[in-house]
């Protein structure tokens, strides 16, 4: 699990050529918010092994969060072989972020 935000993050072309499965998660090291819900990611995360963890740091004007058209911090983006399943906007319990995992 990645434990630092990357930045800059991957392209969108990489994003849409990966395989497998990756949680995508939009957010930014000093946002309240991500900040609350990482302990939540992180034990969700560790039920779900087979699944890649990326954090990208997001803002304005940068490409990634831009055409996934994220507009809110902690921003998780559930991938299947490049192309989003589902998504969780601010996710405030361990359950919440197992939903959205259990969805790949």
């Amino acid at each position: 699990m990645a434990n630092e935000y990357l930045n800059p993050g991957p392209s969108r072309e990489e994003i849409d050529a990966t395989t497998g499965l990756v949680l995508l998660e939009f957010g930014a090291p000093w946002c309240g918010h991500c900040q609350g819900a990482a302990p939540a990611v992180a034990e969700a995360l560790a039920q779900f092994p087979g699944i890649k963890h990326l954090k990208v740091e997001d803002g304005p004007g940068r490409p990634l969060g831009r055409s996934f058209r994220v507009k809110l911090w902690p921003t998780l983006i559930a991938l299947r072989d490049g192309q989003e399943v589902a998504r969780s906007v601010r996710p405030e319990s361990v359950e919440s972020v197992q939903e959205l995992l259990s969805q790949l």
